[in-house]
């Protein structure tokens, strides 16, 4: 099977890069051997009579609002690149622009939302600088330096493992990548491209091997028994089988594993239909009003892929409008408040995979995973990662209070 690029972005792409982002599929799907099993397979192609599945998760962070609360959650997922980095791992991105009004005040002007896969970019920019750079002129507009996207003037004098490890220290992250990792790849890049605007994913979690572990760790028939007989094991005693509890804390993970668990008890094989890759697949804009009117449509512009395989959307007036992303109102039932941010606006969206199933089959008797884990509900406010959530509440606290100056107070003299 050879799969095109994501969402068909980048046609353009030379026969030789589609056949390294092919390989990059392959390696990613065969350091998953453990997972193996005839419920999924990396050829869709093969399937018999595929039908889609339904796979889809809203895009806002879930962590922060069961560790802490929404309000919080709303604040800390919307404190620029900080909350970026540590929160966005839905498999979805964003980044507020900001602009001065009129007053000189800076006010938040749009959101870029990405679901771009780092690997992809990675791949492109290893093997082809030219590509890569054509593609940043894509999404931003504006052809970057090749300083901005390797740390050299000339990145062809490189070699391809030297230039993934430069691309990735400033743009992309190291991704989890064992190599990258021991070349001293920090985990978010410190280049500006991919930091004042969302270009693609780089939060460690939203990765390629993430993708594919969580289809096919949740693909299998996994049964508990019971006094009639073997029945489905529900979320809690899946993620508790392996220890991976903090996963079922999501909205993305549960959503994947326990729709290809789904069709595994059915006898259906799983995969990603072609292109691999992580697409919007819905958005709310009813829910977005102006003045009293559903938000004009050319605020709403979504790009990096073909209909239905959109990975990339921008909302908000453009700089040519004197509007404001603040004076957009959300209304979701009778309640309305203003649009200050992202997390708002992935409320809204659903994300996930193209995912397709083959016809039903028999399950065999000896195929069947059964687990004897406990079927209590997940604490996920004990989860490891809220640690981490409440030394973020704490820094964004003292970064609100730097800055405040106290009352002037008269001195007494005597």
């Amino acid at each position: 099977m050879l799969y095109d690029v994501p969402g068909r972005a980048d046609p353009i792409i030379s026969s030789d890069l589609l056949e390294q982002w092919n390989q990059t599929i392959q390696d990613a799907y065969d350091r998953l051997g453990n997972w193996k099993n005839r419920f999924f397979t990396l050829d869709p192609s093969s399937l018999k009579n595929p039908v889609r599945a339904s796979i889809k998760w809203f895009g806002d962070p879930a962590e922060p609002a069961f560790c802490l609360d929404e309000p919080t959650a709303k604040q800390l997922c919307d404190w620029g690149v900080q909350g970026r980095h540590i929160l966005h791992n839905e498999y979805c991105e964003y980044r507020i622009i900001e602009k001065p009004d009129s007053t000189g005040k800076m006010r938040p002007k749009r959101v870029e939302v990405t679901t771009e896969l780092r690997e992809y970019w990675t791949c492109i920019a290893k093997f082809d600088p030219v590509a890569v750079r054509a593609m940043v002129e894509n999404v931003l507009g504006f052809l970057p330096n090749w300083e901005a996207l390797y740390g050299v003037s000339n990145p062809s004098l490189l070699s391809p493992r030297q230039r993934e490890i430069a691309f990735s220290r400033l743009v992309a992250g190291h991704g989890n990548n064992a190599e990258l990792v021991a070349a001293g790849v920090p985990e978010q890049p410190t280049g500006a491209l991919n930091q004042d605007n969302a270009l693609f994913m780089t939060h460690p979690i939203n990765g390629l091997d993430d993708l594919l572990y969580i289809v096919m760790f949740g693909a299998a028939p996994y049964v508990v028994r019971t006094d009639t007989g073997l029945k489905s094991a529900i979320r809690e005693q899946i993620f508790r089988q392996y220890n991976v509890e903090g996963l079922a804390c999501r909205h993305a993970d549960p959503a994947a594993a326990m729709g290809a668990q789904g069709a595994a008890m059915n006898g259906q094989t799983v995969a990603f239909d072609n292109p691999v890759g992580m697409y919007i697949l819905s958005f709310n804009h009813r829910a977005f009003w102006y003045q009293d009117e559903p938000v004009p449509e050319e605020w709403i512009r979504f790009s990096r892929g073909e209909k239905d395989m959109y990975q990339r959307l921008e909302f908000g007036p453009s700089d040519a409008d004197s509007a404001f992303l603040d004076e957009i109102v959300v209304a979701v039932g009778a309640d309305t408040q203003p649009l200050t941010g992202g997390f708002q606006l992935l409320q809204q969206i659903e994300i996930g995979p193209i995912i397709v199933v083959g016809e039903p089959t028999p399950v065999a008797e000896d195929e069947y995973v059964i687990l004897r884990t406990s079927s209590e509900p997940i604490r996920c406010r004990d989860a490891g990662i809220c640690d981490r959530i409440h030394q973020l509440k704490q820094q964004y606290d003292t970064a609100q209070n730097i800055g405040r100056v106290g009352p002037r107070q008269m001195g007494v003299f005597s």
